[in-house]
């Protein structure tokens, strides 16, 4: 299989995917769940145990279809009956009315429900913990060059970070695309999807390495395409068997971690294809244009150099 071979082809694939992306992003924006809007924060105890599936079925039910409360983020408490529901109408908090109508609601579909809190959510939070989150990313991407430029060489290291920065963009053009919702669960998920990318493409970077020092009579795109192949069952399988309780999680972890499920799925697979398809061709590439350069500037120099001396 000659991966190396149709670098330029899977580079050309990620150029349109990251292009779709940016554009999803710029036209259609993300949707902004209430953790970064804004709204009200209630407290819920029901006469029995509900699922979260069980309390949004009714808050996009009918009744409160003038509501819109699709945004709504539902979390059981566990060990005990009462579910916590973060929601907004308009932009803005649930005044005292709306509030009673949602009480209603539950209760004519759930039984007896009352509520224990209620307060306001201010979107500042949700936009400090959107400025952290991105803080922790620079920082995280800084030490991965630092650490990777001394672990391997500064190349690998720019060729790591792009091929995140690939994974990423298509996880937010994707979720701007289908207009789901993005909230503090799918930082988590950003977050876990760096994690994982960055580590399947050290593994492939060592083996490179490793035969940068055994195979020197190979070309370079002979050892380069021959460390991914020695590394692609090792790849498959590490994401095929995570996809799989991740997927599980998705069609059985219910509504509240579906969003965050779903970014997962399609992060690790995103994850799995750039450190393959990606971040070691950006690599070859820089590498082979490098020598390029150097063969050129030797070539000049020896240009500008007298000629031997004729004999008279």
């Amino acid at each position: 299989m000659n991966i190396i071979g149709r670098r330029r082809t899977f580079l050309a694939i990620s150029g349109v995917l990251v292009a779709m992306g940016i554009i999803a992003l710029l036209v259609r924006g993300l949707n902004l769940g209430v953790d970064f809007t804004g709204g009200s924060l209630l407290r819920l105890r029901f006469e029995r145990p509900v699922t979260a599936g069980d309390v949004a079925g009714v808050l996009t039910g009918s009744e409160l279809a003038d509501m819109n409360l699709r945004k709504a983020v539902i979390q059981p408490i566990r060990g005990t009956n009462d579910v916590q529901v973060r929601a907004q109408v308009g932009g803005r908090p649930l005044n005292d009315e709306q509030v009673d109508r949602v009480v209603s609601a539950l209760s004519q579909k759930m039984g007896q429900v009352s509520v224990v809190e209620s307060q306001m959510v201010e979107g500042v939070i949700g936009r400090e913990l959107l400025g952290r989150a991105l803080m922790a990313l620079v920082i995280s991407c800084v030490g991965i060059v630092i650490y990777v430029s001394a672990r391997f060489e500064f190349r690998f290291a720019v060729a790591a970070i792009l091929a995140l920065i690939h994974d990423t963009i298509v996880v937010l053009g994707a979720f701007a695309i289908m207009g789901r919702q993005v909230n503090s669960p799918f930082i988590a998920a950003v977050l876990t999807i760096i994690g994982y990318s960055i580590n399947d493409t050290i593994v492939i970077f060592d083996k490179i390495r490793e035969n940068l020092r055994l195979r020197k009579k190979e070309t370079l795109e002979e050892l380069t395409n021959k460390s991914i192949l020695q590394t692609l069952t090792r790849s498959l399988n590490t994401v095929i068997t995570t996809l799989l309780a991740v997927v599980a999680l998705f069609i059985f972890g219910g509504a509240s971690i579906r969003d965050f499920s779903l970014a997962l799925i399609i992060g690790l697979t995103t994850g799995t294809y750039s450190s393959i398809f990606i971040a070691s061709p950006i690599w070859l590439e820089w590498r082979m244009w490098d020598r390029a350069r150097q063969k050129r500037q030797a070539a000049a120099v020896r240009a500008k150099q007298p000629g031997p001396a004729k004999a008279r």
